[in-house]
């Protein structure tokens, strides 16, 4: 004796698919809710993300966030504007974090090292946080005013840094005879190198993971 025939599944509902719709709409703290019922702008964002990375910004068109949402384009023009918003979003959530972690840097009144020390490991911090945004930072090249924005503030970022290469050169503490910018551009281009194998499941703990990187940036920079 056979039983009902079973419905087939949905080949084209994808797991990020789902994390978009089981969002709740619960806006966080400080954040209005745009959007109606059902979808979330954080979700929302997180799979644009993941498709622009693979796709690329440029050849990302409306159609393909829809379809990887599981929505229509205008479902999701009740949250955003539209493509660039998106990417602008997106960008801002790795940026912030990294211009926090500078601004609380200089803020310190620790020595200029133990505030790039800091800058550092909190930067780590930051990267793992935000891995996916991050990654995606990384993979902009200027192509239209949101990416050209966004690599100002990079910049603004890496002279940050530099300015504290600096201080910690002038108590002493790291080798004259490097230029802070240089220093500035390895050390995060040794952070940033986390976006090409780090993944939260399989590596190592953040701690350790800054740990690591301090003992070999920081050993070859201090003054002997």
């Amino acid at each position: 004796m056979t039983g009902a025939p079973r419905r087939g599944k949905r080949t084209s509902t994808t797991g990020k698919t789902q994390q978009a719709r089981k969002a709740t709409g619960r806006a966080g703290p400080g954040r209005a809710r745009r959007g109606r019922p059902g979808y979330d702008l954080d979700a929302l964002l997180g799979v644009a993300i993941g498709v622009f990375t693979e796709r690329g910004y440029d050849g990302t068109t409306m159609e393909d966030l829809a379809a990887a949402l599981g929505i229509t384009k205008s479902s999701i023009y009740h949250h955003v504007s539209g493509k660039q918003e998106i990417l602008a979003r997106a960008l801002d959530r790795a940026l912030a974090g990294l211009e926090t972690v500078l601004t609380d840097a200089r803020a310190s009144a620790d020595p200029a090292m133990a505030r790039l020390e800091r800058a550092v490991r909190d930067s780590v911090a930051t990267l793992i946080a935000e891995l996916p945004s991050v990654t995606l930072l990384l993979r902009v090249r200027g192509n239209t005013e949101v990416e050209r924005a966004a690599l100002a503030r990079r910049r603004r970022i890496d002279g940050e840094l530099a300015g504290l290469v600096t201080a910690a050169q002038g108590d002493g503490d790291l080798r004259p005879d490097l230029d802070p910018a240089l220093v500035a551009r390895l050390i995060f281009g040794t952070v940033n190198s986390l976006v090409e194998w780090y993944r939260p499941r399989a590596g190592a703990s953040p701690d350790l993971v800054a740990d690591a990187l301090c003992a070999m940036v920081f050993d070859g920079l201090r003054r002997r």
